[in-house]
């Protein structure tokens, strides 16, 4: 595990699951990744592409690949392994034949000292949901309209 990571300071982890239709990943997202990363906002700990060929075949690139650890480099303090093959077949069994997705899990980085502070203080977040952008563009499309 990185020396960085301690059970009781790191933030909220979330994994996300990004498909590419068509196969149609242009590498933009590796720029924007490693800006998040620098900034502290996240820290990158475990990163895979997942791509299925249009005769069905599965391929999973993994972190420390030669060619996707290189576009990634600087955005993660070591190996941390969260995402296990199985994990990564199963998107893999979702995906359309023809595509790919980006599987990556982070460290909510801008969120650890109110965990720590939660925890400490014994508390416990019993709800969390992301908002879908749809329902924020038409919230925003409805204050327009005021």
């Amino acid at each position: 595990m990185p020396t960085s990571l301690k059970a009781d300071s790191v933030g909220p982890v979330d994994v996300a699951v990004v498909v590419f239709e068509g196969d149609r990943f242009n590498g933009d997202i590796a720029p924007a990744l490693r800006d998040l990363h620098d900034s502290g906002t996240v820290r990158l700990l475990d990163l895979a592409f997942v791509r299925r060929s249009p005769e069905g075949s599965v391929d999973i690139v993994e972190l420390e690949d030669a060619e996707v650890a290189e576009a990634f480099a600087r955005t993660t303090d070591g190996r941390f392994d969260l995402l296990s093959e199985e994990d990564l077949q199963g998107v893999a069994g979702d995906l359309a034949p023809g595509s790919s997705a980006l599987v990556v899990a982070w460290e909510n980085a801008w969120a650890s000292r109110l965990a720590a502070a939660l925890r400490g203080s014994h508390g416990e977040m019993v709800f969390l949901e992301r908002i879908p952008r749809d329902d924020v563009e038409r919230a925003i499309a409805a204050l327009d309209e005021q």
